[in-house]
């Protein structure tokens, strides 16, 4: 049986399930060992690790300690709590915004691309290359914030570094939509997202896509990528305290236990508080040369579960509500057993989102894509309901295909 508990519970005898963090969060060669020794307790507290997953049929038990049906229990409560509060209507259909969408993805990842390698062959960073791609990704997310989201969650491992910068960017123009800022603030809050880890140009290629665990000198030269990334954006004209901040405290975290300066939620500036949650749920949800991603649904109940301790609480339900229950481009399985993939959402209730059905689980078969929108009723296009989110890659299924 898989069980949580906080690390200080932790027993030598203990089998560790899952150290319960970002797979660059911790020095650990592995996230599944048991426990032997103090020291590796002592390691694991050190990280900055408050609560892990161990499992009671391969080592000692913690009799209380909720298991993780319980823990996924407690969090889906929570979520459908935030799926009923309202939210902002699209302008546009997802239809009708996703080739511009399609063509202003394809035109920021060239940009990044070039931008970032230039920068790496010492060439300055150039913010009038860059500004027009923020530009084109906040107005597609006015649009329709869906197209741009799903279509950024499709990723090729080998240029991971550029589409997450495009993807963390685009997330950050939607959450600061989403919470009200005004037009320069989330034109600065997209450009920090865009140039975040600009720093990583200062590492070698071969450490920036080494399959394997990082060792104790390589992990410290990939955690000084935020100031590296600082000091490159400070030595130019005109980047304003918005990007300099999100470069610089994208890695820290609420309980003083993220780098560079291991800073408090009183320290580090809301904007970057935004941008830590949205840079874990990226990267998550994302397939790097060291680890497989996990359904977006999957990352959300992840953000929730960190947010007791490392990413504001307030930020993560607002992100939550931002981009929904079951985010664009989520595989969700449907009553009638049919498998659909999310493309637009109900802006009264994230449960009832818009679906392309596009597989019938019964038959083991794909059917004919329609479009279902579960807020309808029977005998017009709905009468379905969400059961649950599947693995695409469960089902063999690619869905960069359907988008």
């Amino acid at each position: 049986m898989i069980k949580l508990i906080p690390t200080q519970e932790l027993k030598i005898g203990m089998y560790v399930h899952d150290l319960n963090c970002d797979w660059m969060a911790h020095p650990f060669a592995w996230s599944k060992f048991k426990v032997g020794t103090d020291e590796e307790i002592n390691k694991i507290s050190t990280a900055g690790i408050r609560e892990i997953y161990i499992d009671t049929e391969r080592g000692f038990d913690a009799v209380h300690a909720p298991t993780t049906q319980e823990v996924a229990e407690k969090i889906q409560l929570d979520l459908v709590a935030l799926a009923a509060k309202p939210n902002v209507p699209q302008k546009m259909s997802y239809h009708e915004e996703i080739e511009r969408a399609r063509n202003v993805k394809h035109h920021a990842e060239r940009t990044v691309i070039k931008v970032m390698n230039d920068v790496r062959l010492g060439k300055a960073l150039s913010l009038e290359t860059v500004e027009p791609v923020v530009t084109n990704i906040t107005a597609s997310i006015l649009r329709n914030s869906g197209a741009l989201i799903g279509l950024v969650g499709i990723k090729d491992k080998d240029l991971y570094t550029f589409q997450h910068s495009v993807a963390v960017c685009t997330l950050m123009v939607a959450f600061c939509q989403h919470e009200g800022m005004s037009e320069e603030s989330v034109h600065q809050a997209g450009l920090g997202g865009l140039l975040h880890d600009v720093g990583k140009t200062r590492m070698s290629h071969a450490l920036l896509n080494k399959p394997g665990r990082y060792n104790d000198e390589e992990f410290a030269i990939m955690r000084r990528h935020p100031e590296d990334g600082h000091a490159i954006l400070s030595a130019l004209d005109g980047v304003g305290p918005t990007p300099l901040a999100i470069t610089l405290e994208h890695h820290e975290r609420m309980d003083g236990s993220g780098y560079p300066f291991n800073r408090g939620p009183e320290e580090v500036q809301r904007v970057s508080q935004m941008a830590a949650i949205v840079d874990v749920y990226d990267a998550i949800t994302a397939d790097r040369c060291y680890q497989q991603a996990i359904p977006p649904a999957d990352g959300l109940r992840k953000l929730m579960e960190w947010s007791k301790h490392y990413l504001s609480p307030y930020f993560t339900q607002s992100f939550v509500r931002c981009i929904g229950i079951y985010p664009v481009g989520t595989l969700v399985r449907l009553e009638s057993q049919r498998l659909g993939i999310v493309t637009e959402h109900n802006a009264k209730d994230l449960l009832k989102p818009k679906v392309k059905v596009i597989f019938d689980t019964k038959r083991n078969q794909y059917i004919a894509p329609k479009e279902v929108d579960l807020a309808r009723s029977v005998g017009h296009g709905g009468a379905d309901r969400i059961l649950g989110h599947e693995s695409a890659r469960t089902w063999f299924i690619d869905l960069s295909y359907f988008q």
